[in-house]
């Protein structure tokens, strides 16, 4: 006979409460309240930088040209006095890397922070919020506003309510495609109905892109699309900083009046007012514990506090802190993970630093001709070469090209003076000198900078010629 595995029915909900769903758990749209407090100051503090350093940098000039432009026709990435190339693309994959482990390390040190604070998702859709509450009113108001048939009012707020967004959008549109091709043109190309295709769909791309995600999509990209909420929970221990509701000074939840003791009717400092669930972003109720949905921006904290305040409780009932401090314990900061991702983070910056510091400022890419070989009119064996220098500097320098030591002589132009950026295909011929060396050889190519002979950078090739019998 087949052995039974004994179970258990675990009550997880009090049967004698009813279950109180929140809008996001029922499926309708979140109304956000509006609430002030010492974090929502200090996400608009940040936010406010971040758009000043969005829209604002692609404006500024840096000599005669826009300060920060990746041009891709011409495969220069211009930021402010530095120009990259395509084969400084090593550098921006190191920047990736260390964008990365900084998640890590700030994930581990605070929780999902970045989601509440610095990520364009949640910027563009606070912004997207405050449209609704100038054009729709308050969260009330705009519950009402829902419930309400159409009529010229109604359709009047909701069209400027999109209007707004769509204006957002496109603004957003134009300053991402404005790092790609030089803003001031693409503005007044933009507004004189002159822009070309690619442009065109970048914008309308980017534009609709922007509109759906804040505007539609808005919590569901935290939730639902976004990796980063999937796996930040691994991330996290016993230490980390999370929003959390202290239970233990909370429970039991319930009204009483202002002047009672809370402790006589057996309650906790929790009120019930649901205002927390009515500023969250993605509609969730802290009270139930850590969620995946909870982008850790403070909201409920400053919505929490202005309740204390007035009930004349002391605030953190709602706060940044740790489980282990809730369990009674002192939060550690010093521990391992948190020490080797600082650590880590630490070296890959300093390393970062030192390439970029001593990364040549000078290129060369050497390419032979397909004809294997030719003889030139003094009978001697010659190779074709084609130099592609590049001048990755922001002055104009002279270089000298040259060939290392073996029985060769280089013939043609041998001195080249290139602009700022400028890149030059230059032909060159080989040739050998004393026929008992014919055969195949191995050879470099250098190319030094006059003004500065420690900045040089070499190239091999290959030189081809037939075996004398």
């Amino acid at each position: 006979m087949t052995e039974r595995i004994p179970a258990a029915i675990i009550e997880t909900v009090d049967p004698r409460k009813p279950i109180r769903l929140t809008p996001a758990q029922a499926g309708g749209p979140i109304h956000t309240r509006s609430f002030t407090g010492v974090f929502r100051n200090l996400r608009l503090l940040g936010a406010g930088l971040l758009f000043l350093l969005y829209f604002g940098t692609q404006w500024l000039n840096w000599g005669d040209r826009q300060a920060v432009l990746w041009d891709l026709g011409k495969q220069q990435f211009h930021i402010f006095g530095t120009t990259f190339w395509p084969q400084d693309f090593i550098l921006l994959s190191a920047l990736l890397i260390i964008a990365a482990f900084g998640l890590f390390f700030i994930t581990v040190l605070a929780g999902r922070v970045w989601c509440g604070y610095a990520c364009p998702q949640s910027t563009w859709t606070w912004v997207f919020m405050w449209a609704e509450k100038v054009t729709e009113g308050d969260r009330g108001q705009r519950i009402k506003l829902d419930a309400a048939p159409w009529s010229p009012a109604k359709l009047l707020r909701r069209g400027a309510k999109h209007a707004i967004w769509l204006a957002v959008s496109l603004a957003t549109a134009i300053a991402f495609v404005g790092y790609f091709t030089p803003v001031r043109e693409l503005v007044i190309e933009l507004f004189t109905l002159q822009l070309n295709p690619t442009a065109s769909f970048w914008l309308f791309f980017f534009t609709t892109a922007t509109y759906l995600n804040a505007g539609w999509l808005r919590e569901k990209v935290c939730v639902h699309m976004c990796p980063y909420s999937r796996f930040q929970s691994v991330m996290f221990d016993a230490d980390t900083l999370t929003v959390s509701y202290d239970a233990n000074r909370g429970e039991r939840r319930g009204a009483r009046r202002k002047d009672s003791d809370p402790r006589a009717q057996g309650l906790g400092d929790c009120i019930d007012c649901t205002l927390c669930v009515q500023v969250c972003p993605t509609g969730i109720d802290i009270r139930n514990g850590l969620q995946l949905d909870c982008i850790s921006c403070g909201a409920c904290i400053d919505a929490c506090d202005s309740v204390m305040d007035k009930m004349g409780y002391a605030r953190g009932l709602v706060r940044y802190t740790s489980e282990r401090v809730l369990e009674g314990g002192k939060s550690q900061l010093l521990r391992p993970r948190l020490v080797g991702y600082a650590a880590a983070l630490l070296f890959m910056v300093g390393a970062f630093v030192w390439a970029l510091d001593t990364r040549p400022m000078l290129s060369l890419d050497v390419t032979k001709d397909r004809t294997l070989y030719r003889e030139n009119v003094q009978g001697q064996i010659e190779n074709m070469y084609s130099l592609k220098v590049i001048n990755k500097t922001q002055q104009r320098r002279d270089y000298l090209i040259s060939l290392g030591e073996g029985p060769f002589e280089l013939q043609g132009t041998l001195e080249i003076t290139l602009a700022p950026g400028e890149i030059s295909n230059l032909p060159v011929s080989v040739a050998l000198l004393d026929e008992q060396d014919a055969g195949n050889h191995e050879l470099r190519f250098a190319v030094t900078d006059l003004s500065d002979p420690a900045s040089q950078v070499s190239s091999p090739s290959t030189f081809i010629s037939p075996r004398v019998r």
